[in-house]
């Protein structure tokens, strides 16, 4: 048992029920964020989703989803990797980690080349791989350059606003010219996979996918956003402040920041539903100012649910609940892309169009579904399957699976 804490991978009495709950409520978001993508209601133009049954209320929720969902999720997620990579590193070393986050290189490769193209895993696994560039840092200044990080898209956007600079033209001209390739078309890219009834249309759409999240990581500058977070959580992670959550200012954080947070991003979601009126800078800094503190608030609001939670008692079935498919993360993740495919695309049941308010819904039950088989699995195994396989290759020594 002392050899297989100190060598192996995290399980059991040593994982954090809160970090665990806290990525199972990301994964909740993110499935909220991602199935109107699945849905493929986001690829309609404005006048396709006009005539739907259900517009007015999908206008109102497509506010609620800027104001309250987008961005706000993956930020926690990465959050919970930076503290992920401070607790790898009191066990392990650099190496390690470096060698596992090249598993998660080639496990976001295959998901966006050949399930999803709205993968994330790959920026996480170059962001990974960068953050372990700044493990000699002092505190203080992995603090300020988080915050540099954080900020440095609203300098990006306004050189492309007010210079002309456009880093990312390259690569959308490179996505286009392989949709072209492939035949998918203005016309046709909206209804290609729902009518596609073969995994080799899936494909070819899949081919200038991968063109397209490029494009969009590098023109949303997604990169020193997510870096910066990492090195938060990092910080994080290495004052241990999940473990000390009854000192921490929660309540008198949330009394400060709650409403204005709230307000800035009642702003920013009025901006990105009104096509940006304020200009390209003036959008990406509100994002700054109101997604991030937002997810803060987020997660100060769990924490300090939980601590009270747990005050006189263990954690309760809600928290429990909530933890069970965050221990499986990366199974949920892409079992999520599957169900989409299997939902909405051609290849599946192909169910067609559906308004944002029953995607909405679809995305929730699904979640609820991912928690009762996550609990279900976790009864019998000890890791999630995708998770053991990771974890096989990070060691190079088998685990058994069976709990």
């Amino acid at each position: 048992m002392i050899q297989s804490i100190a060598t192996g991978p995290t399980e059991g009495r040593e994982r954090h029920v809160v970090l665990d709950a806290l990525r199972g409520l990301a994964l909740l978001g993110i499935a909220l964020a991602n199935f109107p993508e699945f849905g493929l209601w986001t690829f309609l133009s404005i006048e396709e989703q006009s005539l739907q049954p259900t517009a007015a209320a999908d206008r109102f929720i497509r506010f609620l989803q800027y104001m309250l969902v987008d961005g706000k999720f993956y930020t926690i997620f990465s959050l919970l990797f930076g503290i992920g990579f401070a607790l790898f590193l009191s066990r392990h070393s650099r190496e390690r980690f470096i060698r596992r986050m090249v598993l998660l290189v080639l496990i976001g490769a295959l998901h966006l080349m050949f399930i999803w193209s709205g993968d994330i895993l790959l920026l996480y696994a170059i962001g990974g791989l960068l953050l372990t560039l700044f493990v000699g840092c002092k505190d203080c200044l992995l603090l300020w350059l988080a915050g540099a990080l954080i900020l440095l898209p609203v300098g990006l956007d306004a050189l492309t606003e007010f210079c002309g600079v456009d880093f990312a033209a390259p690569f959308y001209e490179a996505w286009w010219r392989e949709a072209s390739a492939q035949g998918i078309t203005e016309e046709n890219f909206a209804a290609w996979l729902r009518d596609a009834d073969s995994y080799p249309q899936m494909y070819a759409f899949l081919c200038q996918g991968a063109y397209e999240r490029i494009w969009e990581f590098v023109s949303g500058h997604r990169l020193p956003k997510v870096l910066g977070l990492f090195m938060l959580g990092y910080l994080m992670g290495k004052r241990r402040l999940y473990a000390c959550l009854t000192e921490l200012p929660l309540a008198s954080f949330l009394h400060w920041a709650t409403l204005p947070a709230l307000l800035l991003s009642g702003i920013y979601a009025w901006s990105a539903t009104n096509g940006q009126p304020w200009g390209l800078t003036i959008h990406s800094l509100l994002y700054a100012v109101s997604v991030i503190p937002l997810a803060f608030c987020y997660v100060a609001t769990f924490c300090l649910l939980y601590v009270k939670d747990t005050e006189h008692r263990q954690p309760s079935a809600f928290f429990m609940m909530l933890a069970a498919p965050g221990c499986m993360a990366l199974t949920n993740y892409i079992s999520q892309s599957l169900i989409g495919i299997l939902l909405f695309y051609g290849l599946g049941f192909g169910f067609g169009w559906f308004g944002l308010i029953h995607i909405e819904l679809t995305a929730l039950i699904v979640f609820l579904v991912q928690i009762v088989l996550s609990r279900l699995w976790l009864r019998y195994f000890r890791f999630g399957p995708l998770e053991w396989l990771w974890r096989i290759c990070t060691y190079g020594k088998y685990f058994p699976i069976k709990a």
